[in-house]
Formats: C-alpha cells, sequence, structure tokens
C-alpha cells in the first residue's frame, strides 16, 4: 500500500535522490536537482485521449497484417508478401533464427504492447486497479523497447527501391497501414507509462 508520504516523492532512477513531487503543466519535466536526470513528466494527453490512440493502432495493427504489404509483378506471375507470410517463408528457407526475430520484434512484441497498453489505459479510465494492473504495466515497461516495427518499415522501404529495379511492384494496403501505425506507435511511445502509476485526475478537478 503506498502511503501519502510516499506518494509526495519521486526518486531519481539515476541516482536514488529524493524529491517532493510538485505539480506540472501538461508538456512539462521535472528534473533531478543532482544528476540532471528526468523525475517524472505530465504528459500533454490524457490517459482517454491515450486509449483512443491505442484502439485506433490496434485497429491498423489488424488492417497491417491481413492485407499484403507488397504485390510483385514479374513476367505475368503476380506474388503477394505479407509480414506473416514472410516470416513463414524465412522459416521454410532454412532461416529460423531470423524468422522468429522478425516475428517477435515486428509482430508479438508491437501487438503485446497495444494490448497491454489497452487493458491498463481502460482499467485508469474505469478508475479501478484491478490484479493484473501492475504487473502488466512492469511487463510493458520491460518489454517495450523490443518492439520494431519503425525497423520493418525502413527495410521495407529500401527493398521497395531494389525490387522495383526487377519486377513492378505495387504497394499493398498493409503498407500504408504500417506508414500510420508507425506514426502512432511515435505518439504511444512518447507517453510516459509512469504517469499511470498515480491516480489521474478527472476533468473538472475531481482525482
Amino acid at each position: 500500500m503506498t502511503t501519502v508520504a510516499e506518494a509526495t516523492l519521486a526518486a531519481c532512477p539515476e541516482c536514488d535522490e529524493l524529491h517532493i513531487r510538485r505539480p506540472l503543466r501538461a508538456g512539462q519535466r521535472a528534473q533531478c536537482r543532482q544528476c540532471g536526470a528526468t523525475l517524472y513528466r505530465e504528459p500533454r494527453r490524457r490517459s482517454d485521449h491515450m486509449l483512443a490512440v491505442v484502439t485506433a493502432a490496434l485497429v491498423v495493427f489488424a488492417l497491417a497484417n491481413t492485407f499484403p504489404i507488397l504485390v510483385l509483378q514479374a513476367r505475368g506471375v503476380t506474388n503477394e508478401a505479407t509480414l506473416l507470410g514472410s516470416v513463414a517463408a524465412l522459416w521454410t528457407e532454412g532461416q529460423p533464427l531470423a524468422a522468429a526475430l522478425v516475428f517477435v520484434t515486428a509482430w508479438l512484441f508491437p501487438l503485446f504492447d497495444l494490448l497491454a497498453l489497452f487493458l491498463i489505459l481502460l482499467a485508469v479510465r474505469m478508475d479501478r486497479r484491478p490484479s493484473f494492473f501492475a504487473p502488466l504495466l512492469r511487463t510493458l515497461q520491460a518489454l517495450r523497447p523490443w518492439g520494431m516495427i519503425e525497423v520493418l518499415m525502413l527495410g521495407v522501404l529500401v527493398s521497395l527501391i531494389k525490387l522495383s529495379r526487377m519486377a513492378d511492384v505495387v504497394p499493398g494496403v498493409a503498407l500504408w497501414a504500417f506508414i500510420a501505425l508507425t506514426a502512432l506507435l511515435a505518439v504511444i511511445l512518447s507517453y510516459d507509462l509512469r504517469v499511470l502509476w498515480r491516480s489521474e485526475p478527472r476533468p473538472g478537478g475531481t482525482p
């Protein structure tokens, strides 16, 4: 159980210096007086705004994994490339490690990130802290750096340029979905998860 005294203190993540937590305006951050590290931030977006962003990202993620990323047309033959199809192709071609890395970093971890954050934000929106709240938030903070959809997008764009010299390449629906997903993830990843540990004031001034 967090006491009132503990709730008003902020420990520096770098040097463990304790500070009294001060209210901030939206977009501001507090810095450690000892080492200058960021103690906490006051996000520009409220949790209900982030819930809408995460919901949109889940919809876009579903589109990105349902439709083809690229459609290749060469000598009358048409091939479609999807993310999971590419993972399966790597596996069958004797590259299980590469297949596993692509699957985990470009599909599994991003999906877990979105689903976990959706459940956490939904709990905050309902003003509840279920039993899964703390372990799920800790797991999300630990695994978040392993999601690498932006790296996937860079690889797809490089491949698109190279393949365009050998065949007719038609961007698929999933490519535009992945571009939208990358933009949404940039917004999501900029959100400081540490603010979810404390109660968020309701509109109108009530906690």
